[in-house]
């Protein structure tokens, strides 16, 4: 596979490999993406649920941004866990001063099995701040309704949060619909100008660990590549599907998804 383009991952480490800048690297990769990374925080966790979050210094995270970035330039930044204040500071700083266009932003705070990732000053910072430097930010429904004080119950829930955060400064938003009841997962992608629903089956499985790093880490790859946001968020939810209907069952809680979904291999390998 040929190398399309180069991005650059902020996000927070995942020890199960399931989620986190483990989930994102995989995803850059199988989409023949290189991916560069600057880690904000280390957490201890498998499939059960997080044990403990141990953070980066938020000088040294504004360093691995920095340096990395001063010998290969990215096409584009995914931007994951972002856990209080000190780190949403430098990490806007540090955009300023490299000043890449295409960032998409994942707000990650709550883990799969409950645990909470990220302070409330932070979020409060994030919405004030962050939302205005970023192109697209990826909430789920639960992301969705703490940021915008918004109960989600509908399709239309999901366009009225979405026009919310538009309102924050954000150019265009893509509400996640995996944890609504509805028997069909419904994405919204919305922007000033348009409004676009993905329709999905939904697939059936505890299997669903990393899933939203995932999907940011697939559009921040496409969109690397030259693909509008609004395909790359379509190419994006199409991977993210796949690999969870192809999971590979492993783990005793929420397994992991299956990043090699894209991968045909042409040799056998002995």
């Amino acid at each position: 596979m040929k190398l399309k383009s180069k991005i650059l991952i902020i996000a927070g480490s995942d020890s199960s490999g399931g989620a986190g800048i483990q989930a994102d690297i995989k995803t850059a990769t199988c989409l023949g993406v290189y991916s560069m990374t600057a880690v904000t925080a280390v957490t201890v966790q498998n499939t059960k649920g997080v044990k403990s979050v141990i953070s980066i210094p938020a000088n040294e995270i504004y360093n691995q941004i920095i340096y990395t970035t001063k010998d290969i330039k990215p096409d584009a930044i995914k931007i994951g866990m972002l856990h209080s204040t000190q780190v949403i500071n430098k990490v806007f700083k540090s955009l300023n001063k490299i000043k890449v266009k295409k960032i998409i932003l994942d707000p990650v705070m709550i883990a799969k099995g409950g645990s909470k990732l990220i302070t409330d000053e932070a979020i409060q910072l994030m919405k004030k701040k962050l939302l205005k430097k970023v192109s697209l930010i990826t909430p789920n429904i639960p992301e969705a309704e703490i940021l915008t004080g918004i109960k989600i119950n509908s399709k239309d829930d999901m366009i009225f949060a979405a026009n919310k955060l538009l309102k924050f400064g954000v150019p265009n938003v893509l509400i996640k619909g995996g944890h609504s009841k509805s028997k069909k997962v419904h994405d919204i992608f919305v922007n000033k100008k348009e409004i676009k629903l993905f329709s999905s089956k939904r697939l059936i499985t505890k299997n669903t660990h990393g899933t939203g790093c995932t999907l940011s880490s697939a559009i921040t790859s496409f969109f690397s590549c030259g693909k509008t946001l609004k395909k790359s968020c379509e190419l994006g939810i199409k991977y993210v599907n796949f690999a969870i209907l192809t999971n590979p069952k492993i783990g005793k809680g929420h397994g992991p998804i299956n990043h090699l979904n894209s991968i045909e291999l042409k040799k056998i390998f002995k």
